[in-house]
């Protein structure tokens, strides 16, 4: 049985989409610890994830955001000098960020007195890359 150019190609997709939805899943389940602090509520104010906490900011759109920039929050003095420099978030740097937000900041802005409003470490990869993939799920088709 021969395989069509098509179906050789569409195969690393189609090997892919289980990994995918599992990790929607763990990252669900991982988010549980993050509910304390965030909530992910959509424009109209419909909770997506978390329970409405609001000692942190809301998670929605927050991919492809500006960091230190959701509007009518509080933020540290930081993580809004990070984002004046027109720093956005992505993949990589939330999963660094999650891991140690201290040292993160401290790095991104050659500062050594930088400091970070988040005192909760995600010091798991895998579990910040399933969390990153669950926000981004939840987040805006422009954020993705």
């Amino acid at each position: 049985m021969k395989l069509s150019k098509l179906a050789l190609a569409l195969l690393p997709a189609l090997a892919a989409a289980p990994a995918m939805a599992q990790d929607l899943e763990a990252g669900a389940k991982v988010f549980a610890k993050c509910q304390t602090c965030h909530v992910v509520a959509n424009e109209a104010g419909e909770v997506l994830a978390g329970k409405n906490a609001k000692t942190g900011p809301n998670l929605y759109g927050m991919p492809g955001r500006v960091a230190g920039t959701y509007p009518d929050f509080k933020y540290g003095e930081s993580i809004v000098a990070l984002g004046a420099t027109g720093f956005v978030w992505n993949e990589a740097d939330f999963v660094t960020y999650v891991a140690d937000p201290a040292k993160f900041l401290k790095t991104k802005l050659d500062d050594k007195g930088a400091k970070s409003k988040m005192s909760f470490k995600l010091g798991k990869e895998e579990d910040a890359k399933n969390v990153w993939a669950y926000i981004v799920s939840l987040s805006p088709a422009a954020a993705n």
